[in-house]
């Protein structure tokens, strides 16, 4: 278990004259609290024998209303003190955890499901600040406390004292068994919270297909199940708790009828004044405390450990791509080169790529076609770096992607893939994303040659109206133009687009086309399309087969290899739209 702490040692280094305040504070508390017996003791045993003076008790009560005092600030201060650091720590913790992820690739994703993630991120994080907070607090307190308590009664009667101390053994037995069981009880009980948060998370992401497909009672059943499952698993931890600490308590008992027993006789055979035994019962209530504390001191530095192994295991994960030292801070222009290129992802028996080598001179525009499955996809990502390819075989610029810094790489690209992603906010902000100080001219430029700005009026608050999750309330049209006009407004070098007109009609994508390649004659253009009409825009068409390139030529080059993948679908396209202008010819008849 104390291993995992290992990683909060910066913290606690970075922190440590607030702990130590807090604890100073906390040693003040205690110590007063064990000051105030021994006054009731001084005051009962001056009263006992019925010759005193008023200024005598008078004195007493004003060292006990000074320790009351002392108690009180001394409660605020180490919270202050303690709980603070504590909340400091979940919130770098935090801050450090969501950075991680940023820096994280697509495999971490793959393997990591959003709900289990989310869930590190809020229960895992409360946990950890148990630990560091009120777990350490009842680990000091309670250990100091049960020192300075058992001191001051084997001094005050040596021999009832050791009687009263016969349960104490038993108790950390059970408090040792006790940590293991809470241990395992509170890994379960997070992996199921997970779970349960990656059910809600997806149901929302697609509640679309989720009601399409008219399933929102196989979900509901789905979330009901994790959900008791959650219950369960938490009453199972409750019961831990419901039998430990009353059984605490009744070891406690045990110890104040032995005092009572054994000090009783020592009163009365005048071995012990009553001031002394009273002392003695009070130090014994307060040892219940500890004993407790002791029970929270496991379950909280437990529930720490089991959370800080979840955590950790996202801090220590290794970024599949980074930034190799000395890299080039300036956005790279030029030619873009692929040499020889080959490609498998992990765990793959094919290459997605084979031996591919191609130059695509800068502020040209090149159309990439393709069967399912051929690499246009992966040959857009490696661009980016979204995903990793072999050192020496892509460059842009003359250079390798390797030799430049990630996020200067990465500016140089406006990406716009074909499941266009928008973030819950105003559609004027989704714009802007990627570069919120454009200029309201360079704004309505891009608008236009998206042609987005003839869908806004028709939009409840204009530019403002705020889209749902994912974009959810707009077309997948509008979806993907919002997303073309994200990437044109911060005018990147090159401009991919994967397949990102699909969801526009024929007409709109001609006038999209037209106006976005005139707006960008003299950057360089990536253009995956199924459409032969996206594709004759291009200065240079490959067809990719098999992760190679197939054929490679203008629009009419290609059209002319009549037996060739392109042409072919050409034909099948445009028979397709002859077959479309006949129903409608036909259904116009009709009417």
């Amino acid at each position: 278990m104390l291993k995992e702490y290992r990683s909060i040692l910066p913290y606690l280094k970075k922190y440590r004259y607030r702990y130590l305040a807090g604890f100073f504070c906390l040693m003040v508390v205690d110590g007063s609290q064990i000051v105030i017996p021994q006054l009731v003791r001084r005051a009962i045993d001056l009263i006992s024998t019925g010759d005193f003076a008023t200024s005598e008790v008078a004195a007493i009560c004003g060292l006990l209303l000074l320790a009351a005092a002392s108690i009180s600030l001394g409660r605020f201060s180490w919270r202050f003190f303690i709980h603070g650091s504590s909340r400091r720590i979940e919130v770098e913790m935090r801050d450090r955890l969501f950075s991680r992820l940023m820096e994280l690739g697509g495999g971490f994703f793959q393997a990591n499901k959003t709900g289990d993630l989310m869930a590190k991120a809020t229960n895992d994080l409360g946990a950890i600040r148990q630990a560091v907070g009120m777990g350490f607090v009842s680990f000091f307190d309670g250990a100091f406390m049960s020192v300075a308590i058992l001191a001051v009664m084997f001094a005050s009667a040596p021999a009832t004292a050791l009687l009263t101390f016969i349960p104490l053994p038993i108790i950390t037995v059970l408090i040792i068994i006790f940590g293991g069981m809470v241990g395992r009880r509170f890994k379960r009980v997070q992996e199921i919270y997970s779970r349960l948060s990656e059910i809600g998370q997806e149901t929302m992401a697609g509640i679309r297909v989720v009601k399409a497909f008219v399933k929102e009672e196989h979900f509901a059943e789905s979330f009901s199940k994790a959900n008791d499952d959650y219950r369960d698993a938490s009453l199972s931890l409750v019961k831990i708790f419901g039998f430990f600490f009353p059984f605490i308590s009744f070891l406690a008992g045990l110890t104040t009828i032995i005092l009572l027993l054994a000090g009783g006789a020592a009163v009365l055979e005048n071995r012990m004044s009553a001031g002394t035994i009273v002392a003695m019962l009070a130090y014994l209530e307060m040892l219940v405390w500890p004993m407790m504390g002791a029970g929270f001191t496991v379950n909280a530095l437990q529930r720490g450990a089991a959370s800080l192994k979840r955590v950790n295991d996202v801090l220590e994960a290794v970024p599949e791509i980074a930034s190799a030292p000395g890299s080039s801070t300036i956005s790279p222009s030029g030619d873009i080169e692929f040499r020889s290129l080959s490609f498998t992802y992990a765990g793959a028996d094919a290459p997605v790529l084979r031996d591919l080598s191609l130059r695509v001179p800068r502020g040209s525009t090149l159309g990439i076609l393709g069967r399912v499955g051929s690499g246009k996809s992966t040959l857009l990502w490696l661009l980016p770096r979204l995903i990793e390819a072999p050192a020496g075989t892509v460059f842009i610029g003359g250079r390798d992607l390797r030799d430049y810094e990630l996020g200067a790489l990465r500016r140089a690209f406006g990406f716009v893939p074909q499941d266009s992603f928008l973030f819950s906010d105003s559609v004027e902000n989704n714009v802007r994303f990627g570069s919120p100080a454009i200029s309201e001219e360079r704004f309505r430029l891009v608008a236009s040659v998206s042609a987005i700005d003839r869908d806004v009026d028709g939009f409840p608050a204009g530019w403002g109206t705020v889209v749902g999750e994912k974009g959810l309330t707009l077309s997948g049209g509008q979806k993907q133009r919002v997303a073309i006009a994200r990437a044109l407004a911060a005018d990147p070098e090159i401009l991919v687009l994967d397949d990102a007109l699909s969801a526009v009609d024929a007409e709109t994508e001609e006038r999209i086309l037209s106006a976005l390649l005139e707006e960008r004659r003299d950057r360089t253009n990536l253009i995956v399309s199924h459409r032969v009409s996206t594709l004759r825009h291009a200065g240079t068409v490959i067809v990719l087969d098999k992760g190679g390139i197939a054929q490679r030529g203008t629009h009419e080059e290609l059209l002319a290899q009549e037996d060739g993948f392109y042409a072919e679908i050409a034909r099948l396209q445009e028979l397709e739209a002859d077959i479309r202008a006949i129903e409608r010819s036909t259904a116009g008849e009709g009417k």
